[in-house]
């Protein structure tokens, strides 16, 4: 998206970096195969200086520039990517508040709207609903009754909020998202299952952003509880009564199973699947495609799992990991006669 043009002397003192070279305009970002003389880039591992060399960019964001071309402009910066993530956002922001209701909307009588909002089409806001200044509820999207959501929150289309939900301040809650649905709670009764209610609710703080097709279901009990600060990729479950702390990010396809309980700042890969009823220490990363059985105590990196190998090798490691209960009792017998042929050795030399 190309935007009016800006100085590159005032995107640094946007981004707190220093400006090395001329002082160029520049009209948006992009990456170093698609920038153009417009386009301000970002070159965040400089083993990648050949793709800059063979890049039509005239104007990118790096850690130090002593070894780059003097004919390009520079923002130096400890972080590039995350002062290229602010300068990206300069150009594309988050969508304005239309300050509109669509007659087809559906509103509840006792629903006062803020002096600034966004209804969209066929969207249904029912009884009790708290709305902050400058939401947003994009097109047929579903708030249940007696829900809060803060001010500045973006709801994207086709959005549903279960009933006494509570969203905090400046959140984004991409399409598809289910938010307070029922969690799997069931009864054995012999010979059927008998449904179990789920009367906690789904809390989130402010500042999160919620993926497309994530569901996140309410507490049985207590609360489902979802930190200021978090962010949760497409395509995530999460089950009733978890907690996620403060600034912790997941990404896509992750799984986590009830009553989980995931501290702050921690990154958890694509794919992950957390067991329930366990903690997981602040600051842990899980690689992608992780599983977590049991808790996790101290912060770190973690994996599990086995890399992708060909075909064939699988097939013949899997012949002999059949077999690896059995390697493993004739190991333990070798060990028992090992240890009875050293006694007897150090007996005959006594």
């Amino acid at each position: 998206m190309m935007s009016t043009g800006i100085r590159l002397s005032a995107l640094a003192k946007i981004v707190g970096g220093v400006l090395v070279g001329l002082d160029r305009e520049v009209a948006g970002v992009a990456s170093l195969n698609s920038a153009t003389e417009l386009h301000l880039t970002f070159l965040g591992d400089l083993k990648k200086a050949r793709e800059l060399l063979d890049s039509n960019a005239r104007a990118v964001i790096v850690k130090k520039c002593d070894e780059l071309p003097s004919d390009l402009s520079y923002i130096v910066c400890n972080n590039p990517l995350l002062a290229f993530a602010r300068v990206s956002a300069y150009f594309n922001p988050l969508p304005v508040c239309q300050n509109r209701v669509h007659p087809s909307a559906v509103i509840a009588n006792n629903v006062a709207l803020p002096y600034e909002i966004e209804i969209g089409p066929n969207v249904v806001i029912e009884s009790g609903v708290v709305l902050g200044n400058a939401v947003q509820i994009k097109a047929g999207s579903f708030i249940g009754a007696g829900s809060t959501i803060g001010l500045n929150t973006i709801i994207y289309p086709k959005v549903v909020i279960y009933p006494e939900t509570q969203i905090g301040d400046d959140c984004v809650v991409h399409s598809g998202a289910v938010i307070g649905a029922d969690g799997f709670g069931n009864a054995w009764a012999g010979d059927h299952w008998e449904r179990i209610p789920q009367i906690g609710r789904v809390i989130i703080g402010d500042n999160v952003e919620i993926g497309a097709n994530t569901t996140i279901d309410r507490g049985a009990l207590d609360d489902t509880v979802i930190e200021s600060g978090v962010r949760l990729d497409n395509q995530i479950q999460v089950a009733h009564n978890v907690k996620i702390g403060r600034n912790t990010a997941i990404a896509a396809c992750a799984a986590i199973a009830g009553s989980a309980e995931i501290g702050r700042n921690c990154m958890i890969g694509g794919g992950a699947l957390i067991a329930g009823h366990l903690k997981i220490a602040d600051g842990v990363t899980l690689l992608g495609g992780s599983g977590v059985p049991s808790s996790i105590n101290e912060s770190g990196v973690y994996a599990s799992g086995v890399p992708i190998v060909p075909h064939a090798d699988w097939l013949k490691n899997m012949v002999h990991l059949r077999k690896l209960d059995g390697i493993a009792k004739r190991l333990k017998q070798l060990e028992k006669q090992v240890a009875k042929q050293g006694q007897e050795e150090q007996s005959d030399s006594n």
